[in-house]
């Protein structure tokens, strides 16, 4: 893509009538930039030098089209498949381990969980991470928003990555994005001890024809799961978490009680008590009705 990304450059830029030093200078950089774009050579174009390329040779929003798979190439083969899954998935379920999952991620958060990559190379390729990221969170607003279930481990509340006031914003930003009817949001509390998934993420795609894959990943390690019976397991196992965690309005009351800075914990009720109260949930007028796929119909606005 890098390559097929140079020769439009080029083709574009000839049809122009522009050397690559008059190119360069229109776009603020030095020609031998240019040339590295051109020849797929060197490091590859950030987001804002495509957006640049792209108005300065009337491109039409071609360039601009092509980066995020340019972009792609710095990953591993199984991490760009499971970007390719995620951008047509029509459900999304994931259970996080450690930090915010990506969709649901404040700019401040995931520039503080960005700069730690061991790929990592300059404060550019640092803000092109964060710019993609956001571009991605995109889709949960577009007309073909898939339904994201997420269940965060209580660790997740409290790791203040990025500081307080940062981790403060994000936590506002989950409690925001649960308004949504398309998202839910539910926290595995510390007592629930060990689980099938523990010491990494997973998160389960189902695409539109209901196929589905699995995605686990740690640290510095990722790995695609498309093989049915594996990907079954590792749904069940997801389900499982789904269950010992936390109702979706008691969630938001220890994200909230964590936000407001009470890091004694929330006041979190035995399994039979939690039990008792998702089933009042479920029987109330306007409260939670699961379906096939983990769609609601309804939802009741928690009370502040």
């Amino acid at each position: 893509m890098a390559a097929l990304f140079g020769s439009r450059v080029r083709r574009l830029r000839t049809a122009a009538g522009l050397t690559q030093a008059e190119l360069g200078a229109r776009t603020h950089v030095v020609s031998t930039r240019i040339t590295q774009i051109e020849r797929a050579s060197g490091a590859k174009p950030t987001f804002e030098l495509a957006r640049t390329l792209d108005t300065v040779l009337e491109a039409d929003s071609l360039l601009v089209d092509m980066w995020p798979y340019v972009y792609r190439e710095a990953f591993p083969d199984w991490s760009r498949a499971f970007m390719a899954h995620s951008e047509r998935a029509v459900s999304i379920r994931q259970y996080a381990a450690h930090v915010v999952p990506g969709l649901l991620q404040t700019e401040g958060y995931a520039r503080a969980v960005l700069r730690v990559g061991l790929s990592l190379t300059s404060d550019e390729q640092l803000e092109d991470r964060v710019d993609a990221r956001l571009r991605r969170q995109q889709r949960l607003t577009s007309p073909d928003r898939p339904e994201l279930w997420v269940v965060l481990d209580e660790a997740v509340l409290r790791r203040p990555i990025g500081g307080r006031a940062v981790m403060r914003e994000q936590l506002a930003r989950l409690l925001d994005a649960a308004m949504d009817p398309h998202i839910t949001v539910q926290v595995l509390p510390f007592d629930q001890a060990e689980h099938d998934v523990m010491g990494g993420s997973l998160t389960v795609l189902t695409s539109p024809d209901e196929t589905e894959v699995a995605y686990t990943e740690g640290a510095h390690y990722g790995q695609l799961i498309e093989e049915p019976m594996d990907v079954r397991r590792l749904a069940l196992s997801y389900d499982r978490l789904r269950a010992a965690s936390l109702p979706p309005l008691m969630s938001l009351d220890m994200i909230r009680s964590v936000m407001e800075g009470n890091h004694r914990g929330a006041s979190v009720p035995s399994r039979s008590e939690r039990r008792h109260l998702a089933q009042e949930q479920l029987q109330q007028p306007g409260g939670w009705r699961l379906r096939r796929g983990g769609r609601r119909h309804t939802r009741r606005r928690p009370r502040p």
